[in-house]
């Protein structure tokens, strides 16, 4: 069975744009995959970057938070003071 040339002719030329359409998708899927492992990177880096911060703001918090820390400022801002034991009274409910 032979074809004729003008239909040969189209299906070369069909085949031909289908190639050329496949390697332009094939192009600019590993352009995007690109793109998208830059802005994973990207991403990551910011997380890192929020992790450690978190992590040094849980220790100012517990440092913050210890009794040592909270007495000084008591003492020294507030000018509070422990009261004599004589001076605490027990209420019973």
């Amino acid at each position: 069975m032979k074809l004729p040339r003008a239909l040969m002719a189209a299906l070369v030329g069909l085949l031909w744009w289908a190639v050329l359409g496949s390697a332009a998708g094939a192009i600019y899927a590993k352009y995007r995959a690109r793109e998208l492992f830059v802005e994973l990177e990207r991403l990551n880096s910011s997380r890192d970057e929020l992790d450690a911060e978190w992590g040094r703001l849980q220790l100012e918090q517990s440092a913050w938070s210890t009794y040592a820390f909270v007495e000084k400022v008591a003492s020294e801002r507030l000018h509070m003071n422990i009261p004599d034991s004589r001076d605490i009274e027990i209420v019973s409910p």
